[in-house]
């Protein structure tokens, strides 16, 4: 079996059932404070690699600020969001339980 490395844009999303893995992800870029994603949950857990800057999110009932070289694993089912803070951009890896993105928007 060959093993051969996969080019992605830096923005690109990788779902694993196109290329045989179990888990999908992307590199999330959010460049102003006050961005990120609406309210919404994933039957899977997602895991998120903060590489840098820093969001407040919130989880279920909690708030919980996430910063570089922090992981916030978020389990299946559990609403959840982010806002970049005011210290500037932010930069992580999402990474879905999953084969492919399963997202339920709930606002």
């Amino acid at each position: 079996m060959a093993v051969s490395p996969i080019d992605l844009a830096a923005d690109a999303n990788f779902e694993g059932y196109l290329h045989g893995s179990a888990v999908s992800f992307f590199r999330e870029h959010a460049p102003r404070p006050g961005t990120g994603p609406r309210l919404h949950r994933h039957p899977y857990s997602e895991t998120f690699l903060i590489h840098a800057g820093s969001a407040l999110f919130t989880v279920g009932d909690e708030r919980v600020v996430g910063s570089a070289n922090q992981v916030l694993v978020v389990p299946a089912f559990v609403a959840h969001r982010f806002e970049v803070l005011d210290r500037g951009e932010y930069i992580a890896t999402h990474i879905h339980e999953s084969d492919r993105f399963i997202t339920e928007w709930l606002e």
